[in-house]
C-alpha cells in the first residue's frame, strides 16, 4: 500500500470519527444556543445596544479561549492512553509529583515522602472534586437541554403546555435505553442529525446578520470588557448566565477517549464553532432589530413556516447533547475503578476500534432515574440554568490547575512560560466560577450536593483500599514459596482438580490458603487460574492460553481476553487443559475467595464512612460475577478482614 493510499486511509477514519463525534461530544455545546442567551436577559438585564453588544461578545471569546484554545489546544494534549477528562488529568499529575519528589536534589528521602504526600493530598482533592461536578454536570445536561428544546411547544402552540413534561420524559427514557448499543452506532446515527443542526444554526444566524450587520462589531472583545466594568456586582449574574454557552467544553475532553483527539479538533474547528459563531450572532442581530425577542430569540430566529419542524431537530439534537454528558460519565466512572476511586461495576465495551468506547449499565440505570427526579422537581431549563452553571464552572476550573501542574511537572514547562500561558486561563474560569457560585441557593445546591456525596465516596474508597491492599502484602505468599513447602506426607492428597481464581500471576489464591488451612487435603491437581484483559479487541486463539506445569501436581494457567471478549472460563479452561492426560477434567472444582469486611482497629474519619466502605466493599462486584463460571462446580471460600 502507497504512502498516499495509507494516509487517504487514515483520513477516511478520522473523518468518520469526527462524524460519530459530531453524534456525541459536540451535543450539549451545540444545544446551548437554545437558552444561553435568552438567560443573559431573563434576570433584569436591558435588551439595549451595548448589552446586546457586549453579551455576543463575551460568548463569542468565551468560546474562543475556553474551547477553541484552552481545551482543544491545551488540555487536550494531556491523555493518559488515549483517554481524557479530569481523571486522566488527574493520574498525569499524580505521576509528575511522585516523580517531581523522587528526583528532588538535595533532599533525604524521608523529605521526598513527605513533600510527595503534601502535594499529593491537594491533588486528589481537587481532582476527585472536579470529577464529582462533571457527575453532577451529566446529571443536569440531559434535563436541561431536553426541557428547553420540547418548550419550543409554548412558541408554537401554547395550548400544548402541558405535555412539555410528559415528551421531555419520554425522550429521556428512550435516550438511556439506547446507551446499550455504544457510542460508536449512536455517533453514526446521530452524526447526520448534528451535521444538519449545526447547518440549520448557521443558516438561521447568517440570515439574521444579513439584516444587522452591525452585530459583527461584537468582534471587538471591548464590548465584553465595557459590559462588565459598567454592571458593578450585577456582572457576576452576566458571567454566569454567558457561563451556558461553554457548556459542554468539558466534556470535549472527557469523551476525548470515544474518538480520539484529531477527530475531535477537526468536528469542532471545521463545522461547530463556526456553526455557533453565526447562530449567537444572529440571535444578537435580532434583538439589535427586535429587542422583544428576548424571551426567546432562538425560536422568534426560526421563520414562522419552519418553526415546528425547528422543535423536533432541536428535540434530536437535545438528545444527542445528552449523549456527550453520559458517555464522559461513563468513561469518568471506568476510570475512577481503574484508579481505585469507584467500586467495580461491569463494563461493557462497545468497540473494537476505540477501547475507551464503554458501557455500564449501573451507571447508566442511576443516571436515568436522577434526570427523571431532575425534570419532575426542577420542571422548566429557566429552574435548571443556576444549578447547570456551578458543576460546568466548577470542573472548567479544575482541568485548568491540573493541566498547569501537568504542562509544569510532566512536561517540564519553564514556570515563566506555564505562568504566561496558563494564568490568563485560570483567572477567566476563576471569574466564572465565582459568578457561577452566587447562584448556589437558585440551583447550584444541587450540582454541590452531589459532588460532595461522590467526593466523600471517592475518598473513602481510597483510603479503605489503601489499608486492604497492605493488609494483603502482608499476608502475601509466592506460589513458588507455597509449592516448595508441600511434601508427600502434607498435606493429604485427593483425586480429581482444582481450579483456583488469582488476581495475580504468581500469587497464591487466598481460596487455596483458606481451603489447606481449614481441610489440610489438596486434590491431585491444583490450577492456579488467571484472567487476564488485554488492550486488544480480541485475542487469536493460538494466543488465548498460556499454561505452565510447576511441579508437585500445580499449574499456572492464564487466559487471556480481549476488551471486547466475554470470558467464558469453564469452556476455555476445558478446551485448552485436555490436551494434559494427567489432569482429571471428570472430578473438577473451582474454587473462588471472597473477602468479608468487618469493623477492625483502623480510623475512618468520621467513623460513619467506615460503615459507608464496609457496605460498598461487601457489595463490590467480582471477576467470577461476569466470568461465566459454572455454578455447578462453584465453591465459594469466604474469609474475614478487620478493617
Amino acid at each position: 500500500m502507497s504512502a498516499t493510499d495509507s494516509s487517504s486511509q487514515s483520513g477516511g477514519r478520522v473523518g468518520k470519527l469526527a462524524l460519530g463525534a459530531l453524534g456525541v461530544v459536540f451535543g450539549d455545546i451545540g444545544t446551548s444556543p437554545l437558552y444561553a442567551v435568552q438567560e443573559c436577559f431573563a434576570h433584569g438585564l436591558a435588551v439595549e445596544s451595548a448589552n446586546i453588544l457586549g453579551v455576543v461578545s463575551l460568548i463569542f471569546w468565551g468560546l474562543t479561549v475556553v474551547v477553541s484554545v484552552k481545551y482543544a489546544l491545551l488540555v487536550m494534549r494531556a491523555e493518559n492512553h488515549g483517554e481524557g477528562g479530569v481523571f486522566s488529568l488527574l493520574a498525569l499529575a499524580l505521576r509528575a509529583a511522585r516523580r517531581s519528589a523522587a528526583t528532588a536534589k538535595g533532599k533525604s528521602l524521608q523529605a521526598n515522602q513527605g513533600e510527595s504526600v503534601a502535594v499529593l493530598w491537594p491533588l486528589l482533592l481537587i481532582g476527585t472534586f472536579g470529577a464529582a461536578l462533571f457527575f453532577g454536570d451529566s446529571m443536569i445536561t440531559p434535563a436541561i437541554s431536553v426541557l428547553s428544546a420540547v418548550e419550543g411547544l409554548n412558541v408554537a402552540r401554547p395550548e400544548l403546555r402541558d405535555f412539555v413534561l410528559p415528551t421531555a420524559i419520554v425522550i429521556l427514557i428512550a435516550l438511556f435505553l439506547l446507551q446499550r448499543f455504544g457510542s460508536s452506532q449512536i455517533g453514526n446515527s446521530f452524526g447526520p442529525i448534528m451535521v444538519g443542526w449545526f447547518c440549520c444554526l448557521a443558516l438561521l444566524g447568517l440570515r439574521s446578520i444579513l439584516r444587522a450587520p452591525g452585530i459583527l462589531e461584537a468582534f471587538n472583545p471591548t464590548h465584553a470588557i465595557i459590559l462588565v466594568r459598567s454592571h458593578g456586582w450585577f456582572s457576576f449574574a452576566i458571567l454566569g448566565a454567558v457561563l451556558l454557552a461553554f457548556t459542554g467544553g468539558e466534556a470535549l475532553y472527557a469523551d476525548m477517549g470515544h474518538f480520539g483527539l484529531r477527530s475531535v479538533r477537526v468536528a469542532w474547528y471545521g463545522l461547530v464553532m463556526p456553526a455557533l459563531t453565526l447562530n449567537y450572532f444572529g440571535q444578537g442581530a435580532l434583538l439589535l432589530v427586535d429587542p422583544s425577542a428576548a424571551v426567546n430569540p432562538f425560536y422568534l430566529l426560526v421563520p414562522k413556516i419552519f418553526l415546528v419542524p425547528m422543535i423536533v431537530l432541536a428535540a434530536a439534537a437535545t438528545v444527542i447533547a445528552s449523549q456527550a454528558v453520559i458517555s464522559g460519565a461513563f468513561s469518568i466512572v471506568r476510570q475512577a475503578m481503574q484508579m481505585d476511586y469507584l467500586p467495580r461495576f461491569s463494563v461493557v465495551h462497545t468497540s473494537p476500534l476505540e477501547q475507551g468506547q464503554v458501557y455500564l449499565p449501573k451507571v447508566n440505570l442511576f443516571l436515568c432515574v436522577s434526570v427523571v427526579m431532575l425534570v419532575l422537581v426542577f420542571r422548566s431549563s429557566d429552574a435548571l440554568a443556576g444549578a447547570y452553571g456551578f458543576s460546568v464552572a466548577g470542573a472548567m476550573f479544575v482541568d485548568t490547575v491540573l493541566a498547569a501542574y501537568v504542562a509544569r511537572h510532566l512536561w517540564h514547562w519553564h514556570s515563566a512560560q506555564t505562568a504566561l500561558i496558563f494564568f490568563p486561563f485560570v483567572s477567566f474560569d476563576f471569574v466564572f466560577f465565582t459568578s457561577a457560585g452566587i447562584k448556589i441557593p437558585e440551583g447550584g445546591w444541587l450540582p454541590l450536593g452531589v459532588a460532595i456525596i461522590l467526593l466523600t465516596v471517592f475518598l473513602t474508597w481510597k483510603q479503605g483500599r489503601s489499608i486492604v491492599h497492605d493488609l494483603s502484602q502482608r499476608r502475601h505468599h509466592r506460589l513458588e514459596s507455597f509449592i516448595a513447602e508441600i511434601t508427600p506426607q502434607w498435606p493429604r492428597r485427593s483425586p480429581g482438580t482444582s481450579v483456583y481464581l488469582a488476581a495475580t500471576v504468581g500469587a497464591v489464591p487466598l481460596a487455596l490458603t483458606s481451603s489447606v488451612e481449614r481441610y489440610q487435603t489438596l486434590r491431585e491437581n491444583v490450577i492456579v487460574l488467571k484472567i487476564a484483559k488485554e488492550d486488544t479487541p480480541h485475542i487469536e486463539e493460538s494466543h488465548r492460553a498460556t499454561i505452565h506445569f510447576l511441579g508437585k501436581g500445580f499449574w499456572q494457567m492464564v487466559l487471556h481476553y480481549g476488551f471486547m471478549e466475554q470470558p467464558d472460563v469453564a469452556f476455555e479452561f476445558r478446551r485448552y487443559m485436555k490436551r494434559f492426560s494427567q489432569v482429571n477434567l471428570d472430578r473438577l472444582t473451582f474454587f473462588v475467595g471472597r473477602s468479608i469486611f468487618v469493623d477492625g482497629p483502623h480510623v475512618f474519619w468520621p467513623r460513619w464512612r467506615k460503615k459507608l466502605f464496609l457496605w460498598l466493599a461487601n457489595n463490590v462486584e467480582e471477576e467470577f460475577d461476569y466470568s461465566r463460571m459454572p455454578s455447578e462446580s462453584l465453591v465459594q471460600i469466604g474469609s474475614q478482614v478487620e478493617v
